[in-house]
């Protein structure tokens, strides 16, 4: 692949995906022969682990290797998930791991290195152009958008890339889907990753052979798949491991805190726990609590590093309900068993916050381009959020659903960025850091 014309990188909160794209046929996706099979979607995440023996030393993994050396020793070695997350916040400065400081764009470029390590094939020998997805709405409170495009700019310019062009993701999922239209057609695409969800409306017109594009209308928020998770934790877990429960002191029935279970929102955050002056407090509850059984339980998940089988039962039981009017939640570890059924109306009531904000955003992204539900002809729904069917339903609600398709959910973005390179005039779907 060493002809490439340019590089799509879907450089995703959860995953990450990467394309290449040369002078004809479609966008090849580069493959990660992972322990559990051959995988496309590589998990955004680091580990960094210093053997005891030999303190000074620093192995680093990516992707699902990161995941294998993080559960097998929890305690010697750091996790790093979710960073995007903090792309554009003007708080996180850095982060020591090992005794060594890493800013974002350090996180980044090191990440970046380690999936080119990994590839199977086709990223030994780089093209000079990449194109970057980006959302339109950067996670956080007061995100900064510059910033955020600063530190991506810092990161790819050590791959190598003498051109880093950036466009926004559900562009390049509209890029992806827009080469099967054989007509004029004004395109609403939501891109749902696991930090946000994205939407964009853009008119597609075919012109002497190639598709023009105008982009009308676009709109973000920082909700998505991750949300879900939680609502799941917080809602179904939790509570069994003592959330809402109480505990006795000095004659008084006292609530047990709820910050103990604010850590459950990200699971790779468990292990830190267990050197934490909360954690002292919880074992002492064991004694207190008017359900003991169930503080045991959560000092069991936090002791054996039960957080990422944790997980996986959560994102079973989100896929299988999915397709299912009800599905059964597993989750066995240890001497903890949490089986249960659930409905899907009860996980579209917990979710239903985050609901609300991604419908408001869809309308945001309408009223931004002055347009009517009806003056769009059609709907593309990407990512893997957008199976969910209480996110669908917001598209149903204002479409017809012969407008609406879905698929490719998670190589769209990737497949569209990488395809954007054959155009001749790239900037009608890209920017420059800073343009």
């Amino acid at each position: 692949m060493s002809s490439a014309l340019s590089l799509g990188i879907d450089f995703g909160t959860t995953n990450t995906v990467v394309a290449l794209a040369d002078a004809s046929g479609p966008a090849h996706l580069v493959n990660f022969p992972a322990p559990e099979g051959d995988l496309f979607a590589f998990r955004t995440c680091l580990s960094f682990h210093a053997p005891a023996e030999h303190p000074t030393e620093r192995t680093i993994a990516a992707g699902p290797w990161a995941i294998e050396a993080y559960v097998e020793d929890p305690a010697d070695t750091r996790f790093i998930q979710s960073f995007k997350s903090f792309a554009a916040s003007e708080s996180f400065t850095e982060t020591q791991i090992l005794n060594r400081r890493y800013r974002f764009e350090d996180l980044l470029s090191t990440f970046l290195l380690k999936v080119r390590d990994y590839a199977a094939a086709g990223m030994a020998d780089l093209p000079s152009r990449v194109i970057v997805g980006r959302p339109v709405t950067f996670a956080g409170g007061a995100p900064k958008e510059e910033l955020a495009l600063e530190r991506y700019e810092t990161a790819f310019a050590r791959m190598g890339f003498s051109e880093i062009l950036y466009a926004y993701e559900p562009v390049g999922a509209a890029f992806f889907f827009a080469r099967e239209l054989d007509h004029d057609a004004t395109v609403l695409v939501g891109d749902f990753g696991g930090g946000t969800s994205d939407f964009s409306i853009i008119r597609f017109e075919r012109e002497a052979g190639e598709i023009r594009s105008i982009p009308l209308g676009r709109s973000g928020v920082g909700v998505a798949g991750d949300a879900f998770d939680y609502r799941i934790i917080d809602n179904l877990v939790s509570p069994a491991l003592g959330k809402g429960s109480s505990y006795e002191s000095f004659g008084k029935v006292l609530p047990i805190p709820n910050r103990y279970y604010t850590a459950f929102a990200r699971w790779d955050q468990l292990a830190l726990m267990r050197a934490s002056r909360d954690m002292r407090e919880i074992r002492r509850l064991v004694r207190e609590a008017v359900e003991p059984e169930k503080i045991a339980r959560l000092v069991e998940t936090l002791d054996e590093n039960y957080g990422y089988q944790l997980y996986r039962s959560v994102s079973r039981l989100k896929e299988a309900l999915s397709t299912e009017d009800r599905a059964e939640f597993r989750f066995q570890a240890g001497s903890i068993s949490l089986v249960g059924g659930v409905k899907r109306e009860q996980f579209e009531g917990w979710i239903a916050p985050e609901l609300a904000r991604i419908e408001g955003s869809v309308d945001a992204a309408l009223a931004d381009a002055n347009l009517t539900p009806g003056q769009i002809d059609r709907v593309f729904l990407t990512g893997g959020s957008s199976l969910v069917p209480a996110v669908r339903a917001i598209f149903h609600r204002r479409f017809e659903p012969g407008r609406i398709e879905t698929g490719a959910e998670l190589e769209s973005i990737a497949s569209g960025l990488a395809l954007m390179g054959r155009e001749r005039d790239l900037s009608r779907w890209t920017t420059r850091a800073g343009g």
